[in-house]
């Protein structure tokens, strides 16, 4: 069942303001730190954007497959949505790298380039233990684990069970977390270059098999989305497991929404991802942040039929922009004043000249080969 876009208001009404809770993080610590300090001790303002972000994509991705109902079509639009402006970034960053006025991220001038491209051009680095060119790209590595879940459940037709899995991911989190609590997949390009390798022959072979090959790469490409976020959650398997969980919960929401399964099933998901993954970290912090981003989610949602400020939809829209460039800006700009006059303007500029264009040119590659 598609959703009709003036439903889809309140997410962009969530996303903006997820955005500029990221960028104030960063912002904060790096003109303010001494005040910001005062300020990240009570709530953790960038893990609130980024769970905000997950419980988002958890609710719009598996609804936006199954509104497809093609792997091709579905991949195809994830990649037109995310490459174009990653890849602008990331040039702009070695550009500003290679002028000194960006310091070299950690660990990017220690392995052979064609692996760290591997790692984030697949945008699986933060889950493959490969240094990243965009530092705040980690959260596109869950992103990437959580589309191969969808897509292998799409597959074998076990999308509605989204309730079930969430629940099962939270509760395994906890005794996971304890057993692997850092990443076990090492630094050494042997591990790294094949889990990447079999990721993307798993998205082709999904994409461009048929029939039962079509299915089975689909099912690996899952198994090995999961595999990583257990194994190679660099911060740690507990909070990386919880973070698919709270994606999963998001798609209960979403499920119950279509009737497709109880709201009680998805009371208890979300729930169960909340609760588990409150003693993630012993951070006060941390816990005033997940509260609070699971807290708008549920208020955003509650008033998803009323209509919201077009300024607010707009810097929703604008959100994807605003994420990957304020890092950058921070390097560019001396003072909070420019840097927050700046970056909306810069964000509204390559939205229109780089994610516009590049969707439009995505959408028409799915119409010419539907």
């Amino acid at each position: 069942m598609s959703l009709a876009p003036a439903r889809l208001a309140w997410l962009d009404a969530l996303r903006g303001p997820a955005a500029l809770a990221v960028t104030m993080h960063h912002a904060g610590w790096t003109f303010i730190p001494d005040v910001w300090a005062e300020v990240d001790r009570r709530i953790d303002l960038g893990s609130c954007g980024v769970f905000v972000f997950f419980l988002v994509s958890g609710y719009i991705i598996p609804a936006s497959l199954e509104r497809r109902g093609d792997l091709r079509a579905f991949w195809t639009g994830r990649a037109f949505r995310l490459l174009p402006l990653l890849l602008a970034a990331a040039c702009l960053a070695f550009v500003l790298i290679g002028t000194g006025v960006l310091p070299l991220p950690p660990g990017l001038g220690d392995r052979p380039w064609p692996v760290v491209a591997l790692g984030n051009v697949t945008m699986l680095q933060e889950l493959l233990n490969l240094p990243a060119v965009i530092g705040v790209a980690w959260t596109l590595s869950y992103e990437m684990a959580f589309y191969l879940m969808c897509v292998a459940l799409f597959a074998v037709r076990q999308a509605h069970r989204s309730a079930g899995i969430a629940v099962a991911l939270a509760l395994l989190a906890v005794p996971l977390g304890l057993l692997l609590p850092k990443a076990v997949v090492g630094p050494a390009d042997l591990v790294a270059v094949p889990l990447g390798l079999a990721v993307v022959a798993a998205i082709a072979v999904s994409v461009l098999g048929r029939g039962r090959a079509r299915t089975a790469g689909a099912v690996a490409g899952g198994a090995l989305g999961l595999a990583l976020v257990v194994v190679g959650s660099r911060g740690g398997t507990w909070q990386g497991v919880i973070i698919v969980a709270t994606m999963f919960a998001g798609t209960a929401v979403y499920r119950a929404e279509q009737g497709t399964i109880s709201w009680r099933a998805a009371v208890v998901a979300v729930a169960a991802a909340l609760g588990c993954g409150l003693p993630a970290k012993t951070d006060p912090a941390w816990v005033s942040a997940l509260v609070v981003a699971f807290g708008a989610f549920a208020l955003a949602y509650a008033l998803r039929e009323r209509a919201f400020p077009r300024w607010l939809t707009r810097l929703g829209v604008i959100s994807f922009s605003l994420y990957l460039l304020h890092p950058l800006l921070l390097y560019v700009l001396p003072g909070p004043a420019l840097y927050l006059l700046a970056l909306i303007p810069l964000s509204l500029l390559t939205y229109h000249l780089i994610e516009r264009p590049a969707q439009r040119l995505g959408k028409r590659l799915i119409t010419s080969a539907g």
